[in-house]
């Protein structure tokens, strides 16, 4: 599909802000779905377009946090995870093909309500430090990510904030370390669901490209301030609250009241 040139610029951009959103809350994708939507692609393409930006912004991530001293305890504690989540992706991923524009927007608008709520209970359990755990094997968990990993593959948009909140509110990390697990585990949980859009031809190439170069200078920046700032974690939980605000106006046309 061709776009005018000056969609280009404006998907740069929007992939900027995504990649910072993503990587330091979640929901970024209210910058490049709401772009993408306005140059007319449809929404099943633009759902499988926003993939490619998403993937490249998270592998940044990545390569950037393996510097840390944090990297490799976190890394081995998200492994676990991973299973119950790629396995769900797969699954969400290859339903989300053969359904409606209509009911995904109003899968994401009602799940982004439920989520505002969440965020906003009890602000002072999004400020803790991780806790000390001994097993993260348990069948809750495995039965929780499969859940979240089968709305990343269905949907994608605000899946960093269901990884945060399960990761924060459940297994007690920090918001900053649950962060890095959410960004270690998207890596691989975001290939397979990649792949199955390109394999059913739901991606448009050059705008996703260009949003692939914005996320992923995004991701790098938003990786090197979480690791170099002590506040960091107080303005991700201000950033989730905004993110979440905006995609709810977007999603249920709340700013044509405002006109």
């Amino acid at each position: 599909m061709e776009l005018a040139w000056y969609f280009y610029p404006l998907l740069l951009l929007a992939g900027l802000m995504a990649g910072i959103v993503n990587t330091l809350a979640g929901n970024g994708s209210v910058f490049t779905l709401s772009l993408l939507l306005v140059t007319g692609i449809p929404a099943g393409l633009a759902n499988g377009t926003n993939r490619v930006g998403a993937f490249v912004q998270c592998l940044v991530s990545v390569f950037t946090f393996r510097k840390s001293s944090k990297f490799k305890p976190l890394l081995q504690e998200s492994l676990w995870l991973m299973i119950p989540t790629i396995l769900g992706s797969i699954i969400g991923a290859t339903y989300a093909t053969q359904v409606t524009d209509e009911l995904l927007t109003k899968v994401i608008g009602y799940l982004m309500v439920f989520m505002l709520g969440v965020v906003l209970l009890k602000p002072k359990r999004w400020l803790i430090e991780t806790a000390a755990r001994k097993n993260n094997k348990s069948i809750l968990n495995f039965v929780l990510f499969f859940g979240i990993g089968w709305y990343a593959g269905f949907i994608q948009m605000g899946m960093g904030i269901l990884f945060l909140a399960a990761l924060v509110l459940l297994s007690k990390y920090s918001i900053i370390d649950a962060n890095f697990i959410k960004i270690i585990i998207c890596v691989i949980l975001l290939l397979p669901a990649l792949l199955i859009y390109i394999y059913n031809d739901q991606v448009a190439w050059k705008p996703a490209i260009a949003l692939a170069i914005g996320q992923g200078f995004g991701g790098w920046l938003a990786t090197k301030y979480a690791l170099e700032n002590e506040s960091a974690a107080k303005w991700v939980r201000y950033v989730l609250i905004v993110m979440i605000t905006l995609a709810i106006v977007k999603l249920f046309n709340l700013y044509k009241f405002l006109i």
